[in-house]
């Protein structure tokens, strides 16, 4: 696998990037919270679906970042973190889905939970250097890692495979 993704591939994870930047915008417009829909998420799942792990992983990586730059969101002391958790959910989207071709299904779901363990090693790695809202113990003991984000896990589950076969379906690299 190349690391170049070619003019197409590029400015189709290109599009995917600028969706990690438009629908937390388009979310917090209407007053839903991105912490209870996981907007972000959405296109890093798809591009790594649609595009393989490599895309996936960069969309995932680049997204928190620039989004913070240019809108504040999310907040600094989550871009370590969720800098650390999209990687993992675009990579192993396009892993478990391209790759080793598990069902759609569970693809987002080991996706998603792989994504919000590394949330959670990320709030015990920075929680010793830097003061956190919040450290592993509450993240777990409130059920953190699916208790918030319940609406955006039925979100993700109910659109993204509709969404990755008919994107498929007509997107062909």
């Amino acid at each position: 696998m190349s690391l170049f993704l070619g003019p197409r591939k590029a400015a189709h994870a290109a599009l995917y990037l600028a969706l990690t930047i438009l629908l937390p915008i388009i979310f917090h417009q209407f007053g839903v919270a991105g912490r209870i829909f996981l907007p972000m998420h959405l296109p890093v799942l798809l591009c790594g679906f649609i595009m393989g792990p490599l895309s996936g992983f960069l969309v995932g990586l680049i997204a928190p970042i620039l989004s913070h730059l240019l809108t504040g969101m999310p907040p600094l002391y989550a871009v370590p973190l969720m800098t650390m958790e999209l990687p993992l959910y675009g990579a192993i989207a396009g892993l478990t889905y391209r790759i080793l071709r598990f069902n759609i299904y569970i693809a987002l779901l080991v996706a998603m939970i792989a994504g919000r363990l590394a949330f959670a090693l990320g709030l015990l790695i920075l929680g010793q250097f830097m003061e956190l809202p919040y450290g592993p113990t509450q993240f777990f003991a409130a059920a953190g890692a699916v208790v918030s984000g319940l609406p955006g896990i039925a979100l993700q589950l109910v659109i993204i495979p509709p969404l990755v076969a008919a994107i498929r379906r007509t997107v062909k690299f």
